[in-house]
């Protein structure tokens, strides 16, 4: 049964309820998991965009907060009983449904199990869905945990475009 568990975090309560779902499965098969951060264009985009009075290296800052939310992913893990290892990955190459099927095909995982945000309407058109996509490629079995229906439509209400602040300037 999933022994490696792939778990692409991201740092909203989605993806948290993802990784919950996770531990729990990987402690009834004494499996064990693969925490994976990316760091994508549209990531990086829109960060630049929050920070847009920083003149600091956005990158690092990116680093540093996907690191941050590994390690508390792990200690997660790790007090459940559950052994997880990280991978950040931060070098741009493809999106990161890309970059999630490639890596559970490479270490290779057993399942992947990940959060959807359910999004609709304009946030899907413009996001996209990463979710959609791992599911539509992956070659090993995807399992989605969607959040409860009121945190969805919260965090749906919170996206935005970037406003291209810093451009205007």
């Amino acid at each position: 049964m999933y022994q490696r568990i792939l778990v692409p975090i991201d740092g909203s309560s989605t993806s948290s309820h993802g990784l919950d779902e996770a531990i729990r499965l990987a402690k009834v098969t004494q499996g064990r998991l693969r925490l994976m951060h990316v760091i994508d264009e549209l990531s990086f985009a829109l960060a630049m965009d929050a920070y847009s009075g920083y003149t600091g290296d956005w990158l690092a800052q990116l680093r540093a907060a996907g690191s941050k939310l590994l390690e508390e992913a792990r200690a997660k893990a790790t007090a459940a009983g559950v052994e997880a290892e990280c991978l950040l990955c931060d070098t741009f190459r493809g999106a990161v449904a890309e970059r999630v099927v490639s890596d559970a095909a490479a270490w290779p995982a057993d399942l992947i199990v990940l959060g959807t945000h359910g999004r609709r309407g304009l946030g899907r058109m413009v996001m996209g869905s990463s979710a959609e996509l791992i599911l539509r490629h992956a070659t090993v079995p995807v399992l989605l945990i969607r959040a409860p229906e009121v945190q969805a439509k919260a965090e749906a209400a919170r996206f935005t475009l970037p406003s291209g602040l810093v451009a205007n300037q």
